[in-house]
């Protein structure tokens, strides 16, 4: 088994068949379930733990990357549910992250933060390509409708935005915005793991509508896109998938 589902906002309950474990890292604990569909094995981490129960800027990005890691995952899928600051998308919509803008703040972001060495994580393709086109490929088999690539920018949270700032990021190129993605993707690259994310677009940002929006209504606005789009990462897990493409800039702390 090397292969690993990161999820988000309403996916915890859509697997039944699964082993519930606690892994312990140098970073602290992560939750990982082993779960089995249609005799397929695989890894699903609950990005904000069992029951939705941390908030995104308490995740403890690095746990749970060290915990894949020390699984021997080398590919990894993750859902978030985003807002759309673009024309471009709207409720409903799935996109393919292709890259990103980090406001978050105070979040511990490398795994290279101790000791002597100096390390600089290529983010040339943040996001895998070959997992990207994967996705794709599977997703034209299962009629999924992908509207298009994004420019994902990540927020600090746990408040939304506000107009001025999504104007903001949307002038500097933004396209969706979520809370989660940085530095899970940053965490995955350094630690050698192809990481490809998908978004959900669950509402329109602050300022975009004259709609307000809430965790309750992120949650119902994942809809059916959510089950679809994991079931889309599995048949595409069973697809043949060679050695990981994205080697660790250097061997992260163990």
């Amino acid at each position: 088994m090397n292969q690993a589902i990161i999820g988000g906002t309403g996916v915890y309950k859509l697997f039944d068949d699964k082993e519930s474990m606690t892994l312990d890292t140098r970073y602290g604990p992560a939750e990982v379930d082993l779960v089995t569909i249609d005799g397929y094995r695989f890894a699903f981490l609950p990005r904000h733990g069992r029951g939705h129960s941390v908030p995104p800027h308490r995740i403890n990005f690095r746990a749970n990357i060290q915990a894949l890691k020390s699984l021997g995952i080398e590919f990894v899928y993750a859902t978030a549910a985003v807002g759309s600051c673009s024309e471009r998308f709207s409720p409903g919509d799935v996109v393919v992250l292709r890259d990103f803008l980090d406001f978050t703040k105070g979040r511990p972001s490398t795994f290279f933060d101790e000791g002597d060495e100096v390390v600089h994580a290529p983010m040339h393709e943040p996001y895998c390509r070959r997992l990207t086109d994967a996705f794709l490929e599977t997703a034209r088999d299962h009629r999924i409708r992908v509207k298009g690539e994004a420019v994902y920018v990540c927020t600090e949270g746990p408040r939304f935005e506000t107009a001025a700032e999504i104007r903001m990021y949307a002038r500097m190129g933004g396209e969706v915005v979520g809370m989660t993605s940085v530095p899970e993707v940053v965490l995955a690259r350094e630690a050698g793991i192809c990481y490809a994310s998908i978004g959900i677009v669950t509402n329109l940002c602050t300022g975009m509508s004259e709609e307000s929006f809430g965790l309750k209504q992120v949650q119902e606005s994942m809809g059916g896109n959510r089950s679809s789009v994991l079931r889309c990462f599995v048949d595409t897990f069973k697809r043949p998938m060679v050695k990981s493409c994205c080697q660790a800039p250097a061997d992260p702390p163990g």
